[in-house]
């Protein structure tokens, strides 16, 4: 190491330049695929059981839970454990309630709350039941039930540690107002204030004092409008509206403190656009399109601040989607990345530990899926390239 740091200026760049060239060569060799599989996307464990309309948690120890969803004998109440040292699947405890189109939310004690969802066409309908998971032990435990059942809602940890549920689709397929948090601390439920407007197949965003709630579908159709929650208050407020009314689309918060909504559903069919919330205007711009349209799809923010958008359905394009791309918020544009292994929509995706995303599960006309795959695009070594190019 002294004779590293005696060296003058230019042998110095010469040898970084070595080292980040053997770097890369080794990051190709890594993750070059096998006959079959994509640049960007590799195949892991198959799940135990196919499912779709579930849901997936990434739990403190690293390891991600999914749970409950659509399979071959109808609803689910079976979970599973993934390993991401070994690639593998393992059975857990089964929820005490078959369900899909619930939430899933990791508690800052490490429990995971799943809430609501729907056992029909195998049940009767919505639920209003609740449910804990301890990792520990790996069994799930009652808890307080919803004021209202309800299904494709949304469910957003807040600051304080509380969990907030919104909107979504109740008894008698009606479009919900209501929302409700739950304590940890009391495991129960209480009403706060109403939206402004009822809605399903929403998204909510935590901005980091405030929940942003946009689109989905209501009593006038496909929405544009949007609110905020404030915690302190309980109280919904109006914000900017959306150009483009959308359901089943995404909503991230950029590092910027942005938040990103794209894609989604509507009257014309599986949208291409894609928008930008300034939180401090209370507006949204558009910003570039998608490359491909698509609906129930997944974003996941990625370790260099990029979102990777991936599968969806698209009814011109053919259906379920292989496709997956980037967006860039330092330009404002998207860029194709590798394909999926298999076409999938209504999968989940969840960014590990590591940086690399996994999806799981989802559906394929006229096929559940039980397979599983890894995002190990490039782009998630940013981290590593920086440090070898910092001082």
């Amino acid at each position: 190491m002294p004779m590293i740091c005696s060296l003058s200026p230019a042998p110095r760049i010469l040898y970084r330049a070595a080292i980040i060239l053997l770097f890369l060569l080794l990051s190709l060799l890594i993750i070059r695929p096998t006959p079959g599989e994509s640049a960007s996307w590799r195949a892991t464990g198959s799940l135990a059981a196919a499912r779709y309309y579930h849901t997936a948690a990434r739990l403190l120890n690293g390891q991600v839970l999914v749970t409950g969803g659509i399979g071959t004998g109808g609803v689910l109440k079976s979970a599973e454990l993934y390993d991401p040292a070994t690639g593998t699947w393992s059975n857990t405890d089964p929820m005490g309630t078959i369900r899909r189109g619930h939430t899933a939310t990791l508690l800052p004690n490490g429990q995971v709350l799943v809430a609501g969802g729907s056992n029909w066409p195998t049940g009767g309908g919505e639920q209003a039941g609740a449910e804990l998971y301890n990792p520990a032990t790996g069994n799930w435990s009652a808890t307080g039930d919803l004021i209202a059942a309800r299904m494709d809602h949304t469910a957003t940890l807040m600051r304080n540690g509380m969990v907030l549920v919104v909107g979504g689709t109740g008894a008698g397929s009606a479009t919900l107002k209501s929302a409700e948090i739950y304590n940890p601390a009391t495991g129960t439920w209480s009403g706060t204030g109403e939206l402004t407007i009822s809605r399903t197949l929403h998204t909510a965003t935590w901005m980091g004092l405030q929940v942003l709630v946009a689109g989905g579908f209501g009593a006038s159709g496909y929405l544009k409008s949007a609110e905020l929650f404030n915690p302190v208050t309980g109280v919904w407020s109006a914000t900017g509206e959306l150009a483009t009314a959308r359901m089943g689309h995404t909503a991230l918060r950029l590092t910027s403190g942005q938040v990103l909504a794209a894609g989604g559903y509507n009257s014309a069919g599986s949208s291409n656009s894609a928008e930008l919330y300034d939180q401090t205007s209370g507006t949204w711009s558009s910003t570039g399109s998608l490359i491909t349209g698509r609906d129930y799809h997944t974003a996941t923010l990625l370790t260099n601040g990029h979102i990777l958008l991936a599968g969806g359905y698209n009814f011109v394009a053919g259906g379920s989607l292989k496709s997956s791309e980037l967006f860039n918020p330092a330009t404002g544009t998207w860029s194709q990345t590798g394909e999926l292994g298999i076409a999938r929509e209504e999968h989940t995706a969840t960014r590990l530990a590591n940086g690399q995303v996994l999806m799981v599960g989802g559906y394929n006309y006229p096929s559940y899926l039980d397979s599983a795959e890894l995002y190990t695009g490039v782009a998630n070594l940013a981290p590593m390239e920086l440090l070898l190019l910092g001082d």
